[in-house]
């Protein structure tokens, strides 16, 4: 394997020192480990049928958003978000440290925000009963927005609340596009630390999945996996993703930065390429993915591939054909254990890409189609892959520290 100067030459080595997970599998790097070899899942089938969910395990807030006002002014999007964000800081011995937090790059992928559900119904069943007019909307908006909903539907206000609890307060980004938007954001990290702009940066995103009005507007589109749950390789072509409640963050910086201040990598994130297939004929996102894949530099032959896949079609099978062309790697899907989780899903396959390398292993497949195998060769090389369900696709290459 190719040192990462003979790829990017004269740019700077980026190490992963910090990594926050809080999913369904619950928190935290031990807890997701023990979890993935027990090839555990975690799935409600029943609270928002026919629709499947994966539930955020439970966790006391307390323990990284201390004080009930930040908790409660919060919407759960951002509760899980800050939760994570806090483990990664955590992970990397830079909680609590002003200097570092003072000057750390912070880069969000976010959604729209959370709804009123409540507020909306009693609009909607006005309209039903023929009150439409201007002085009843205008009462709903007087009498039944509280002033945090605002808040909770700002999507810069993740990184807000990062910077509120946690003191991380350099330069402050949010990307908004579903699950491109947090390609980019690892892409646009990595670069800047790369070309010396930056020394250290936070990157992640969270996702609230168990919301009834997330689950209407992908029933609109028929992307919503219904009735059971199965693992995403083996959804057939009307399967869908089922939504996850998931926080994933990562602290990165220059190789230079960490040793400085005596920070041990979990891995290096060498490139992030990112791409958008028009998707107006079949297999295009087939195409871009193998685009992708000539950017990434020299590759193992045996390599180790974690994707987003999501399930959705008809983007899985495109991805599909694209893994069948590549057959000496060890392929996992990160949706099967963890729901789709839109923004969410890249950076936490550069996460779950990183612990791996740091255990000198790759959890085992959790697939029971046979695209998944079992390897017991310690990874050194991780391609994260993501392909949104609608638009974007994206790749990192995720390597271990020599």
């Amino acid at each position: 394997m190719t040192e990462l100067k003979s790829s990017n030459p004269g740019l700077v080595e980026v190490w992963i020192t910090g990594i926050g997970i809080a999913t369904s599998l619950g928190e935290g790097l031990d807890a997701h480990w023990d979890a993935l070899n027990a090839r555990r899942v975690n799935v409600d089938e029943q609270r928002f049928a026919p629709y499947i969910v994966h539930p955020w395990a439970p966790i006391k807030l307390d323990a990284q958003i201390p004080k009930k006002g930040d908790q409660r002014q919060m919407e759960a999007w951002q509760r899980i978000g800050t939760y994570a964000a806090g483990l990664a800081l955590d992970s990397a011995g830079v909680k609590g440290n002003p200097e570092i937090l003072g000057r750390m790059d912070m880069i969000i992928a976010a959604g729209g925000g959370e709804r009123d559900v409540p507020v909306d119904l009693a609009i909607l069943n006005g309209y039903v009963k023929g009150n439409s007019s201007p002085a009843f909307l205008n009462e709903r908006l007087m009498n039944d927005l509280r002033p945090t909903l605002f808040l909770a539907q700002l999507s810069n206000l993740l990184a807000g609340n990062i910077a509120i609890v946690h003191g991380v307060s350099g330069s402050s980004r949010t990307f908004m596009g579903e699950e491109a938007a947090s390609i980019d954001a690892a892409r646009i990290a990595l670069a800047r630390i790369a070309s010396g702009q930056s020394d250290i940066a936070l990157i992640g995103a969270a996702h609230n999945g168990e919301r009834s009005d997330l689950l209407i507007l992908y029933e609109f589109g028929d992307f919503n996996l219904k009735d059971k749950f199965a693992p995403v390789w083996a959804r057939d072509k009307n399967g869908g993703f089922a939504l996850g409640s998931a926080g994933a963050f990562l602290v990165i910086e220059s190789r230079a930065h960490a040793e400085a201040r005596g920070a041990k990598p979990y891995a290096r994130l060498t490139k992030v390429v990112s791409d958008r297939a028009q998707r107006k004929q079949p297999g295009e996102v087939t195409k871009a993915l193998e685009r992708l894949w000539s950017r990434l530099g020299i590759l193992d032959d045996d390599g180790n591939l974690l994707t987003g896949a999501t399930g959705a079609e008809p983007v899985t099978s495109e991805e599909r054909a694209f893994l069948n062309q590549h057959p000496g790697y060890a392929v996992r899907a990160t949706g099967t254990m963890f729901g789709h989780t839109l923004e969410t899903q890249f950076p936490l396959g550069l996460a779950l890409a990183a612990l791996s390398i740091s255990r000198g292993a790759l959890f085992p497949p959790n697939d029971p189609t046979g695209l998944e195998v079992e390897t017991s060769k310690p990874p050194t090389q991780i391609v994260v892959v993501g392909a949104g369900h609608w638009r974007g696709e994206g790749m990192a290459l995720v390597e271990a520290v020599k």
